[in-house]
């Protein structure tokens, strides 16, 4: 949203009073010097006159100090924003790169422990935490078959069961 003069109705009134007072006091000032007043009275006037108009450049001035202010804020804004989302896509790309290095790591270690290729698929769904009953929905296999490869798994890996599995490849990130 682009704040301009029209943002600010309170310094507009103030501005627009100002601008009256200034010109009723000119007219008066023209008026008393042709009809042959008092100097001190003439004097009186044109003193109201510039204190208005000092006020209205005072004005002015210090909405234009605002203006430029929230211009400054929301420059520093926005810079703040386009920081945050870069950070954000790069902590994303850390992430995916992490992922897939930790998935290369994670298949090596299968590879070194000699899994099959079925109980590899297998590893990857119990480190993911997924039950045995679940596994075997997705991969559309028999419970106990599962239960037999995810045994053989931790026999292979030299761990007690899927708790030892999992913390054998999170022990050294913790």
């Amino acid at each position: 949203m682009k704040r301009n003069l029209t943002s600010y109705p309170e310094h507009l009134l103030l501005i627009a009073l100002l601008v009256v007072i200034i010109i009723a006091s000119s007219f008066d000032i023209l008026l008393d010097i042709s009809q042959g007043v008092g100097a001190y009275h003439i004097v009186q006037e044109a003193i109201i006159t510039l204190l208005a108009i000092i006020a209205m450049v005072w004005v002015l001035r210090s909405l234009r100090q605002k203006m430029r202010e929230i211009r400054h804020l929301r420059e520093s804004l926005r810079a703040q924003y386009k920081a945050r989302d870069q950070a954000s896509v790069d902590s994303s790309r850390q992430l995916a790169t992490a992922r897939r290095e930790l998935a290369a790591e994670i298949h090596q270690q299968f590879e070194r422990w000699g899994l099959s290729a079925s109980e590899q698929q297998i590893g990857m769904l119990l480190i993911k935490g997924l039950t045995l009953k679940e596994i075997a929905n997705i991969r559309d296999t028999n419970e106990k078959t599962v239960r037999q490869q995810a045994s053989s798994i931790y026999q292979k890996s030299g761990v007690n069961g899927r708790h030892g599995f999992s913390a054998w490849f999170i022990e050294d990130f913790l």
